[in-house]
């Protein structure tokens, strides 16, 4: 260090042209940088500068050495340039995990629209149902459903999620609507990834274990087996939406409805975020309302 600190010297007092110059801008005193140009020259063993009262000369020893120094600030210099950008810019691998159908509808085209912005990042979007370990499976991003459980790692909420109780206009003719959770046991539940089926009640939360004859890990053949009047379903805003405005699904148990849900972008703690964290998910809190439809019952 004491070695850079004489070369920094010198190289100062050659481009400024004075030793006073020099030390103002590195803000030390005069006395200070002449000492550090005498201790590098004595440490090579050559004079680098004449000095007189009213000038300094580079000896030709002077003028090899601040060539060769010049070359190494230089690269200091692009060095934190390249770090600066790279700071600022995307870069890299960035691997994402989402469930499958809101991931395949919603956040990968926002994906795709934002690889266009930042050509030179590389992209690899992972689909599934199952409980991903962001940490141990190696993801930047985890895109989150509903309530999330405590954990240490960073959460920021895309967009709103409304799950909704919903049955087909001939389902409803074959059984009377219910009223009230406990009313559930005397109807035909479809199950999806869940058992529980998640409500509030006097404002606190509250799970109810469903049981039925008909279930599936898939959301899309949820809709349809509710569609076709085989049974009760709970299902998000986003799969609904359209049939409840249509009316042919009706929502039912509305005064449980769940309000605290939501989509999440999910990552790892990082002293320092990186720049293609950091922007994909503000990318996609800023732009997603605009793929969601519209939710007649909001």
């Amino acid at each position: 260090m004491q070695h850079w600190s004489r070369i920094e010297a010198f190289v100062e007092v050659v481009r400024l042209g004075t030793f006073s110059a020099a030390a103002r801008h590195l803000k030390v005193s005069t006395s200070h940088i002449s000492r550090l140009v005498s201790q590098l020259e004595n440490q090579l063993g050559v004079q680098l500068l004449y000095r007189t009262t009213r000038q300094i000369r580079l000896t030709d020893a002077g003028t090899t050495y601040v060539e060769h120094c010049r070359h190494l600030f230089d690269g200091l210099r692009d060095a934190e340039q390249a770090l600066s950008e790279l700071q600022d810019k995307p870069n890299g691998l960035l691997k994402l995990t989402s469930a499958t159908t809101f991931g395949e509808r919603f956040i990968a085209p926002l994906v795709n629209d934002f690889q266009c912005l930042h050509p030179q990042l590389d992209i690899h979007l992972h689909f599934t149902n199952r409980p991903v370990e962001l940490i141990e499976e190696g993801y930047d991003i985890a895109i989150r459903m509903g309530v999330l459980k405590d954990s240490s790692l960073i959460a920021k909420r895309l967009c709103d999620r409304r799950e909704y109780i919903v049955g087909s206009q001939s389902y409803f003719r074959q059984a009377p609507r219910p009223h009230t959770l406990g009313e559930l046991n005397q109807h035909r539940c479809l199950i999806g990834s869940r058992p529980n089926w998640l409500f509030e009640v006097n404002g606190q939360r509250r799970e109810v274990r469903v049981e039925g004859r008909w279930s599936a890990n898939s959301g899309p053949a949820l809709l349809d087996a509710a569609l076709k009047g085989l049974g009760l379903a709970q299902l998000p805003d986003y799969y609904v939406g359209p049939y409840l405005a249509s009316g042919e699904l009706v929502a039912v148990l509305e005064p449980f409805r769940h309000h605290d849900t939501a989509v999440w972008a999910v990552y790892p703690r990082h002293r320092h975020l990186s720049p293609k964290i950091r922007q994909l998910v503000d990318y996609l809190a800023a732009n997603i309302d605009s793929l969601l439809p519209n939710n007649p019952l909001a």
